[in-house]
């Protein structure tokens, strides 16, 4: 599978007569070159959860963007509270029940759904089977 992360312009695709290289280099993202965290080793992961997570990019500076897997146990329930101003995630693989509050409905969201989150928003969230998410930011996140 491969997700594509490009939220907005300049795009540099330009004709090969035009070709630099700007030093970026794609991330190889792959199950057997994953470092897993476990919630002892994060502080944002409240330590009785079986939650983990890997870094993949980006910086833990304030309002810099970062991405990062997070690994969701089967029988997960608990709650995930955007602390950035901006959140988006992608279920990678297994699935989830969201919602942002106990008034709405659950939403079903298998691989590969997305959902967003508006800044000090949280996402009620629920998981049968294991389950890996992409999240992408530009700062903090709390897994309750």
């Amino acid at each position: 599978m491969a997700f594509l992360d490009i939220q907005e312009g300049p795009y540099l695709v330009k004709p090969t007569s035009e070709a630099f290289d700007n030093g970026e280099r794609p991330v190889n993202v792959d199950k057997t070159n994953i470092v897993w965290l476990n919630a002892k080793d994060i502080e944002w992961i409240s330590n009785k959860s079986k939650v983990q997570t890997a870094f993949l990019w980006g910086s833990h500076k304030d309002n810099q963007l970062r991405a990062t897997l997070l690994k969701l146990p089967a029988g997960f329930k608990g709650k995930i509270k955007n602390l950035s101003q901006n959140f988006r995630a992608v279920v990678i693989s297994g699935g989830i029940s969201h919602q942002f509050s106990k008034k709405e409905d659950k939403k079903k969201l298998n691989a590969p759904s997305y959902f967003g989150a508006e800044e000090n928003g949280t996402s009620i969230i629920s998981a049968e089977k294991e389950t890996v998410l992409y999240i992408r930011s530009n700062g903090k996140c709390k897994v309750i």
